[in-house]
């Protein structure tokens, strides 16, 4: 339902801010939000093109764990902070495994298999959510149309899964770093540890506002030993990178996130192997699972490209960065932080177009300078929320977001926030 209204907002956004600029003498700006809708629905399809090879390997990959039996060990391995996380998840359950690899992926960079990881954990969660519902009608407690209605609503589970997401946690932003180098910074890697602890800030942040609104006791030790020990590892990687200069610190992170990939895709094909497992079939299998879950995020991802992409065309972003600059001013406020705004506003909404005012503002005020640091730094700490929510939520059917948007947003403002006052502690 919130996604409904953002959707219908984004329109009508757009249609005042036309005819305001129609109005004072741009008479073409119809002409280049009709443009904006034909190219990204071009866009979108493109999209969901790209990911079909990636969707049809990693899914293939993760059919042939299952089979061999890796994902259902690791999810026992997890068992013990994932039951508290993720309360609904029953002990062992698949899904703890590809909840698992996807937030793996997605610290490391990964963006190809997280995504495809993601969809798989979603497709596990969806069946937990019908088995559930199918239940209910058995036993008389619903009806058909309940039912229906139920199956089409987000789970608790997915709503900290997809916050989890939207967060962002990247331990490695290889590259941002490599966008840096390309737009001539003496120090490429001299945003890694801003956006290390902003990302980080993203994602706590995300996981207390969740726990808060399914009331999920964070203070019970395996909990507080988990963040405790995340906290340690994030202060142990900053060290280590620290202590490289800028060409290694590219290449070790580069060598690392790859050899982890390749390491996981080995393991499950010699699990299955070792169990005996047709591996080739089951790759067969998951990967035409892979092909259809493709086809079926087209519609929104269509969707939600159009109505950002007409916001856009309309200049309303434009507008926005006008009226926040004013604030900031008319309270005595720094204002060298909105340069680099667009790139935080646009980034919940397109991860292509936030890349794009990243590099907009590299080149429009320098590399090294504070807008361009800042604009890196908010590239990196948070996910591309409104996508997320729409391919995740879309492959499985869901309509009903229930709380993911507003804890999705939050946790992408906490991200914002942390980055505007971490770049102030580093370059300000």
């Amino acid at each position: 339902m919130v996604l409904n209204y953002i959707w219908i907002a984004f329109f009508l956004l757009a249609a005042v801010c036309a005819i305001v600029q129609c109005l004072g003498g741009n008479t073409d700006i119809f002409a280049d939000i009709i443009g904006s809708t034909f190219d990204n629905s071009k866009t979108a399809f493109e999209i969901s093109l790209g990911l079909t090879g990636v969707l049809a390997l990693w899914m293939g990959v993760m059919k042939v764990g299952e089979r061999g039996g890796l994902v259902n060990a690791l999810s026992r391995m997890l068992s013990p902070l994932f039951v508290r996380l993720f309360p609904d998840i029953p002990k062992g359950h698949p899904a703890t495994g590809h909840i698992f690899m996807n937030i793996a992926a997605n610290m490391l960079g990964l963006d190809n298999a997280a995504t495809p990881l993601g969809l798989k954990a979603m497709e596990s969660m969806q069946q937990l959510n019908t088995e559930h519902n199918a239940a209910m009608l058995r036993e008389g407690k619903i009806s058909c149309s309940q039912m229906e209605e139920l199956n089409a609503t987000a789970t608790n589970p997915m709503i900290m899964f997809l916050v989890l997401n939207t967060s962002g946690l990247t331990i490695i932003p290889v590259s941002i770093m490599v966008y840096r180098a390309q737009m001539g910074a003496a120090q490429p890697t001299d945003v890694f540890v801003p956006i290390l602890l902003a990302t980080f800030a993203a994602t706590l942040m995300g996981v207390v506002i969740v726990s808060l609104f399914q009331k999920i006791n964070l203070l019970r030790p395996v909990l507080l030993l988990t963040l405790g020990g995340l906290c340690t590892l994030v202060a142990s990687i900053i060290w280590a990178f620290s202590q490289m200069d800028e060409e290694t610190m590219n290449t070790v992170s580069t060598m690392v996130a790859n050899i982890i990939l390749f390491a996981i895709i080995l393991s499950f094909i010699i699990a299955g192997a070792v169990k005996k497992v047709n591996v080739y079939e089951a790759f067969i299998e998951g990967a035409k699972e892979g092909f259809s879950t493709a086809v079926r995020v087209i519609p929104y991802l269509v969707a939600i490209l159009v109505a950002i992409g007409v916001f856009r065309a309309s200049g309303g972003m434009d507008i926005l960065m006008s009226a926040i600059n004013r604030c900031v001013e008319a309270c005595g406020g720094n204002t060298d932080f909105v340069a680099a705004l667009p790139t935080a506003i646009m980034k919940p909404l397109s991860g292509s177009g936030a890349r794009g005012m990243m590099v907009d503002a590299m080149t429009t005020y320098g590399a090294d300078s504070f807008a361009g640091r800042l604009a890196c730094i908010f590239q990196g700490s948070t996910d591309t929320t409104f996508y997320i929510l729409a391919v995740y939520f879309g492959s499985v059917g869901i309509r009903k977001t229930r709380h993911a948007v507003a804890c999705g947003l939050m946790a992408d403002v906490a991200g914002i926030l942390a980055a505007i006052a971490i770049a102030y502690m580093f370059f300000g």
